[in-house]
């Protein structure tokens, strides 16, 4: 399934994507929004299944999507995880995964304003690939990883990267936690959806140019690696999110280096999840 949070004016509610519908999930057995969807492990998913046979349904354009996890307990994020990635950057691979925090606050959902603070002159975008924890996981052997994924949505890892690289200490996290600083969307897509997130195209756009086209073949750590690493130094719940890093492309390593200035639409693409499409603007 192809789950999604929106809304129609009011309330968040849960929905699954069935072509141009959104399909309002509701019923016996199905909880009220999203973590509690994940939460809720395969008996849940199985009541959810049913309810989207039978539930109401809305043209997606009549609805607002949000983020599928509005308010994730943690979202971790992996960088220099693309080895094209990191040769753009002139940086060799990492021997182990440098990790970094997005704070919740920064979520916003696919058609969603992307702020630009007024004193932020360097505006980046990187195309993610993230993973949503569905069972808790701590000391987690990589064999068993990919039975706590709940599943996959789309991620821009948006960052002010004159904080995170002309200052001194970097300033990673919060160069990337900034309101409005993690679009997700637009849907969870459980992992029956994606065919095999070890080779996964990654595809995004500035303003109709193509500018990030990858694969997550070329990861340095794969997703079964990152859940395995995490968990044995702290507790994953179920929501948690892993923005599994971003192919080459980005605008800083550019050249001329090409950031976004408001009025820049942002369009990222995974197959078998979707489209995730933001617009820049400057922030009140």
């Amino acid at each position: 399934m192809r789950l999604v949070t929106y809304s129609e004016g009011g309330p968040p509610l849960l929905g699954a994507l069935d072509g141009a519908e959104v399909v309002r999930l509701t019923g016996e057995g199905v909880p009220a929004d999203m973590l509690g969807l994940i939460r809720g492990g395969e008996a849940a998913l199985a009541s959810a299944r049913q309810a989207l046979a039978r539930g109401e349904r809305r043209p997606l354009a009549a609805v607002r999507l949000l983020a599928p996890v509005p308010r994730p307990g943690k979202i971790l994020g992996v960088g220099r995880n693309y080895g094209a990635h990191a040769a753009e950057g002139g940086l060799a691979a990492q021997e182990k995964p440098r990790i970094f925090v997005k704070l919740s606050t920064s979520v916003i959902g696919t058609g969603a304003p992307i702020p630009k603070p007024r004193s932020v002159a360097k505006l980046d975008y990187e195309t993610e690939l993230a993973v949503v924890i569905g069972k808790r996981a701590r000391g987690v052997a990589e064999r068993h990883a990919l039975a706590h994924v709940a599943g996959y949505t789309i991620l821009n890892d948006v960052s002010a990267r004159e904080l995170q690289f002309d200052v001194s200490p970097p300033q990673t996290s919060f160069a990337k936690s900034m309101d409005g600083f993690c679009p997700m969307g637009p849907c969870l897509a459980t992992p029956d959806e994606v065919a095999d997130a070890a080779a996964i195209k990654l595809r995004g756009w500035v303003n109709g140019e193509l500018v990030q086209d990858g694969s997550t073949a070329d990861l340095i750590f794969p997703v079964p690696v990152l859940i395995a690493y995490l968990s044995s130094y702290l507790t994953l719940e179920p929501g948690d999110v892993i923005a599994t890093g971003t192919p080459a492309g980005v605008g800083a390593f550019r050249k001329p280096p090409r950031y976004l200035a408001p009025g820049d639409s942002v369009r990222m693409e995974i197959s078998g999840i979707g489209v995730l499409e933001n617009r820049v603007e400057t922030e009140s």
